[in-house]
């Protein structure tokens, strides 16, 4: 069960965090939500729906700002238990345009998705992990993507992808000693956030589809760490094949 327990969501203000977030209050839960965005909406309606909230605005790729966020959520709840990393810039989305080929992308660019996307998982795991080691207990939730090769301009973001899910493989080995879950699952296909225009949400399917898959990950057994997990007639399931 999760009620009760201390989930911390980065990438919590819009589109798949928040809709993470909501499903969470409603199975009960203490939730930290976390964006370098405004909070407000969110927080609202998490307390909405009589979930203790803390809000945090915070960078992920901010080392010091990372420290403090979890340092802030760990004395405000006295523990963390669940870890969800969300934050994210993610492709071009299906009503965006598309990112540049590689030989036309700015190195800059390329290294604000991975500092993003890879970097802020691996420092928001790192600073997490001493949290819940003195617990000897926790999971953590990384969020996979992919792309098809065909779809000129994504290669940034299914890169740093496919690195979260390698960066789960191998930091689920070192800690499951302490006993912590470390896992990482998708949404469950292309989505539509409220972002989208009117017209891209009347074809694609809204958060909705992302179900409960995460508070079910939440509990997932120490047998599927390190794994990308997967629904499947309702319950999740491991693929521990790499590559």
């Amino acid at each position: 069960m999760v009620r009760e327990r201390v989930v911390l969501i980065t990438g919590a203000a819009r589109g798949i965090g928040r809709y993470i977030a909501k499903t969470f209050a409603d199975a009960g839960t203490k939730l930290a939500v976390v964006d370098i965005r405004p909070l407000d909406t969110v927080a609202r309606e998490l307390r909405e729906r009589e979930a203790e909230t803390l809000a945090i605005t915070a960078d992920v790729t901010d080392e010091a700002a990372v420290r403090a966020m979890m340092q802030q959520v760990a004395s405000h709840y006295g523990r963390i238990d669940v870890l969800v990393n969300n934050a994210a810039i993610p492709t071009h989305n299906a009503w965006e345009p598309h990112w540049a080929r590689i030989r036309d992308m700015e190195k800059s660019f390329w290294d604000r998705i991975l500092d993003t996307n890879l970097g802020g998982t691996f420092l928001c795991t790192k600073h997490v992990l001493p949290y819940m080691e003195q617990q000897r207990s926790g999971h953590i939730l990384n969020l996979h993507g992919g792309g098809n090769p065909t779809n000129v301009g994504s290669a940034a973001y299914v890169t740093s992808k496919d690195a979260i899910r390698t960066f789960t493989q191998y930091v689920a080995e070192e800690e499951r000693e302490f006993g912590i879950f470390i896992g990482c699952l998708g949404p469950g296909g292309i989505i539509a956030t409220e972002d989208a225009p009117e017209e891209v949400r009347q074809r694609l399917p809204g958060v909705e589809i992302v179900g409960t898959r995460f508070v079910l990950a939440a509990q997932a057994p120490m047998e599927l760490s390190g794994q990308l997990l997967r629904m499947e007639e309702g319950r999740l399931i491991g693929d521990s094949a790499h590559g």
